[in-house]
């Protein structure tokens, strides 16, 4: 027995048969698509097919909307679609599409993408807008990876483009962040708290756990502090066992507090980046009678006021990442970046690289 799940008018139907589960796409009185099932019939048997199956029913569904055949879609169509659920184009979009739901992540509009090209390359090979598929049956000169990652990949002259996939995130790393993650962040976040951990994280070199740890009276951000230990702006890392969000420095530099003035720690000088995020947190977000003296606090629901977790910072950089189209970003990845600023500034002087980041 076949069940389906209902997206708008089309829906995408799966059927149990003897080779296994397949999947197709319906409209609503039952009767098959016919240009999709052919399509989808050339995946039977690999997960591809399901994946396909719902990403091209919502592709479809939006050629309904928009008055559009498969015979009369162009290339600027579907450069267009692409662009409404989620990759960056530069081109008018129209009305929105997918109304509360988020924009495909990149995974997603890569799949896209490929699941689009195979769609009408296979309908121009039946005779139907050629013109498309030709416009899409681009190649490309292979890359040093590609020579790499293939077997014999150096005997290769070409390979298969895609023009609607999206644009790669570079990373000099898989540890690092991606090139401009820190400027798509700091446009992706939210509140003033989120723009000084991505500034913060990114020019302090900090672990997730010291800066979730700090306190108001850890911070030195003005020259000539009396602590001695600093005349640049500066922020004492101190380890505490104490803290309300059970965040700690992993390090454990002595350190004490004299006269109301924190001296030791680990000591993390303050770029003036870090400084305007921090006035700009302070003086519009930080809550008035805040008493546990914490620098990062919750803004919003029961908990408004109360020292910000580190688990809820990674949620905050995790989501973000998404929103920025960068996937997943983690704190530690501020860290490696960090260091190999470090580490190029420096002409690679190892001492420098370990006392800038503890």
């Amino acid at each position: 027995m076949g069940q389906g799940l209902v997206i708008g008018d089309l829906r995408v139907q799966h059927v149990d048969g003897r080779r296994g589960r397949s999947f197709t796409i319906v409209w609503p009185e039952g009767k098959v698509h016919e240009q999709a099932d052919r399509f989808l019939r050339a995946h039977d048997g690999s997960g591809t097919q399901r994946t396909y199956a719902y990403l091209l029913v919502d592709h479809l569904r939006w050629l309904e909307r928009e008055c559009l055949a498969p015979e009369s879609v162009t290339l600027r169509d579907l450069q267009r679609y692409m662009g409404i659920v989620g990759a960056r184009v530069a081109m008018p979009l129209g009305e929105p599409w997918r109304a509360g739901k988020r924009p495909y992540g990149q995974d997603t509009l890569s799949a896209a993408a490929s699941c689009l090209k195979g769609f009408y390359l296979h309908l121009a090979a039946l005779g139907i807008n050629r013109e498309l598929g030709g416009q899409l049956n681009r190649t490309r000169l292979p890359a040093r990876a590609d020579r790499d990652r293939a077997l014999l990949g150096h005997l290769r002259r070409e390979l298969p483009a895609n023009p609607l996939a999206p644009r790669r995130v570079r990373r000099r790393h898989p540890k690092m962040l991606p090139d401009g993650a820190r400027d798509l962040l700091g446009q992706a976040v939210m509140t003033a708290r989120d723009r000084l951990v991505v500034t913060w994280l990114g020019d302090g070199g900090f672990r997730i756990g010291e800066l979730c740890g700090l306190h108001l009276a850890d911070l030195h951000l003005h020259e000539d502090a009396p602590c001695g230990d600093c005349r640049s702006p500066h922020v004492h890392v101190c380890h505490r066992d104490g803290n309300a969000n059970r965040a700690r420095a992993k390090t454990k530099y002595p350190w004490s507090l004299e006269d109301g003035v924190i001296r030791g720690g680990m000591v993390r000088r303050a770029s003036p980046a870090m400084v305007h995020a921090y006035f700009e947190y302070m003086t519009t977000e930080y809550p008035r009678h805040a008493g546990h003296g914490m620098l990062l606090v919750q803004l919003h629901g029961p908990g408004h006021g109360q020292p910000w977790a580190p688990a809820a910072a990674r949620g905050m950089l995790r989501r973000a990442g998404h929103r920025a189209g960068l996937g997943a970003v983690r704190p530690h990845a501020f860290r490696h970046s960090f260091a190999s600023a470090v580490l190029d500034a420096s002409g690679g002087n190892l001492l420098v690289a370990r006392d800038a980041g503890g």
